[in-house]
């Protein structure tokens, strides 16, 4: 992968801007450290960083311009039928100097222009440059794998892979106040908003158009099929189109010029992608994460039979408490947008220690919203189809209520599990969705202070979540398409890009290949989760490739000890720093009684979830130090 930048001006103002190409291309160094290109025209600046995978030679360096000078690209991600689409290119009469994808991908779209979207299998995010028209094309992949933000004023339009490199152009940085709000619900900001005002991040799925005129056109060029499912659909024949499907996308994944590798948790994503990338790689490279103090939360054993099963040459990174906590200033640091996922931390490790074997990795992300994975969906389930252990759980929800709940303890997290579907089964389908949605949830009329909240920002927040609920409907399906919009698209896929570019790691995920995805979403519901189990087509399509004791083990994630940070090495930061009295009063944003509460149930016998509230705090605060503490 790759970080890209740039700027178009609209007047004499906006070319002032223009200068700040270098410093912003700079800011990318961690997602290309292999090389750097600047490209400018008259009113415009392009900026690129390359992580070198496909074509490594310098034929293939960016900015890359076409033949006759007049289209130019910068390209992050990877197009993996490239191959065919290059012969069909050359067959034309196309002359190609290069044997790289960013080649492939410009003279398709000098070609069919927008069009040529439809044709890409891969994942992306890339901007060319019309310096005869004067004009600049921008284009996401389908699922939001690879990152695009834009910011524009009367001035100038500019677009960044991450938001440090637009605030490199000297871009106005005032808080979004409904993203606060909605970042305090969710740990995340979903596009197409950002922690800033005026900042945009390009839906997944979606090309935008702007010319030096700052006529701007912006459209989808696909959307996950809504369809109702095929209820006459047979359960045997779609299990084999389900198994080739993904045996052709990760064999697609696998083509790289240089050392590529699987991450392998333990879990049946992971598990099936190192399948069958054994069967078509020799000596596959898997690598997983082991936590020595908290057994609770370790699955090495699980990834251990799997890699023995298909002979992989697999590595174990053990990590304990120490190890993870060195990790926190790097990611916080890293990050550029406030994102309280704590499960980053361990993922920046895992790339961390994974980018010393290999440059690309392949992960077993998106499985969970396709085909109904987490604990959640169970739960949805259940919700719906009611019962008497419903009944009880329900009635149950006053004592629930009462008892001591933590995610750090098997008995604390069952309560806690169950007093929060207590709540949901209460609710509306799309109130329940975004209910258990959240991880921190903050009332925001407590946490904010009286002057710093409004019934504008209210309202705007209202009408965001109503946006995000509003596909909710009486099929299942509709939970698992807002599932990949909302929490695939959001929180999962940035993670991942995130904390490997923040690494220099390239990763693949096979399963969001739109044909696999477009096929998930016409079968039905019932297919893939039952009161038996999730992800049952999956797992019965990969059955003899598994080991039994994978088949009905539970969900787990990448966990990290929050508790036992906030109360040992963590306290003087929350207690002294970032969450003092004296820094909330100054800051003026929240309400200090608000965080005085919170803070004394964190340090209780009760924690319950306080621990998560804190995190997503710590996260903002540390933040917004780094942005306004010298401004």
């Amino acid at each position: 992968m790759c970080g890209i930048t740039g700027i178009i001006a609209f007047n004499e103002n906006g070319k002032k801007y223009l200068s700040n190409i270098n410093t912003a291309t700079a800011c990318l160094e961690k997602r290309g450290p292999d090389g750097d290109g600047i490209y400018t025209h008259n009113n415009t600046a392009l900026g690129h960083r390359r992580l070198s995978v496909i074509d490594t030679s310098s034929l293939a360096a960016q900015p890359f311009t076409d033949a006759s000078g007049r289209y130019t690209i910068v390209f992050n991600g990877e197009i993996f039928n490239f191959k065919e689409l290059r012969e069909q290119l050359v067959l034309k009469g196309i002359p190609l100097r290069s044997q790289s994808d960013t080649e492939v991908l410009l003279y398709l779209y000098i070609r069919d222009k927008e069009k040529s979207l439809g044709l890409l299998d891969g994942e992306f995010a890339f901007a060319i440059y019309d310096r005869e028209e004067e004009n600049l094309f921008l284009a996401r992949d389908r699922f939001g794998i690879k990152p695009l933000y834009f910011y524009r004023d009367e001035e100038k339009f500019i677009f960044a892979s991450e938001l440090k490199a637009l605030i490199a152009f000297g871009i106005p940085k005032t808080i979004d106040r409904s993203s606060l709000q909605t970042y305090l619900h969710l740990n995340y900001i979903p596009a197409p908003y950002s922690i800033f005002e005026n900042v945009r991040k390009l839906g997944a799925g979606n090309f935008l158009g702007i010319n030096s005129r700052a006529e701007l056109k912006r459209e989808a060029y696909y959307s996950i099929p809504e369809t109702h499912a095929n209820t006459s659909a047979d359960y045997e024949a779609s299990k084999k189109q389900l198994h080739a499907l993904l045996e052709h996308s990760v064999q697609q994944r696998l083509v790289a010029d240089v050392p590529i590798g699987a991450f392998l948790s333990g879990g049946i994503d992971s598990s099936i992608i190192t399948a069958i990338a054994a069967r078509h790689t020799k000596h596959l490279n898997t690598f997983s994460i082991g936590y020595k103090d908290e057994p609770m939360f370790d699955e090495t054993h699980y990834a251990k039979l799997v890699a023995k099963k298909h002979h992989t040459e697999h590595t174990v990174f053990e990590l304990d408490n120490e190890a993870l906590f060195g990790g926190l200033h790097q990611v916080l640091d890293y990050i550029d947008e406030p994102f309280a996922d704590s499960s980053a931390l361990a993922v920046s490790l895992l790339c961390m220690h994974t980018k010393k074997r290999v440059t690309v990795a392949l992960s077993g992300d998106g499985a969970d919203e396709i085909f109904a994975g987490y604990n959640k969906h169970a739960a949805e389930l259940k919700a719906r189809s009611g019962g008497q252990k419903a009944a009880l759980v329900k009635a149950a929800h006053p004592l629930l209520r009462q008892l001591p709940k933590s995610r750090n303890s098997k008995v604390g997290n069952t309560i806690r599990q169950l007093e929060k579907f207590a709540e949901g089964i209460k609710l509306s389908a799309p109130e329940r969705y975004w209910k258990w949605a959240r991880w921190a949830g903050f009332e925001a009329g407590h946490i904010f202070t009286a002057a710093y909240s409004n019934s504008l920002q209210s309202a705007e927040y209202q009408k965001r979540k109503a946006a995000i609920i509003r596909n909710i409907s009486d099929d299942y399906n509709s939970v698992l398409y807002t599932d990949m919009r909302l929490v695939l698209e959001n929180d999962m896929l940035v993670k991942v890009d995130r904390m490997s570019m923040s690494n220099s790691l390239e990763v693949r995920v096979p399963f969001l290949d739109h044909k696999i995805v477009d096929f998930a979403f016409s079968l039905p519901a019932a297919f893939k989760i039952d009161g038996q189990q999730r992800k049952k087509i999956l797992k019965d399509a990969f059955r003899e490739d598994l080991p039994a004791e994978l088949m009905h083990r539970g969900k787990h994630g990448f966990e990290v000890p929050l508790l036992t940070w906030f109360r040992t090495e963590l306290k003087s930061m929350i207690m002294d720093e970032l969450l003092s009295e004296s820094f909330i009063k100054e800051q003026a944003i929240f309400n200090p009684e608000a965080i005085q509460q919170l803070k004394t149930k964190l340090f209780s016998n009760n924690p319950d979830d306080a621990v998560e509230k804190v995190w997503a705090l710590i996260v903002f605060q540390y933040w917004w130090k780094k942005n306004y503490a010298n401004d």
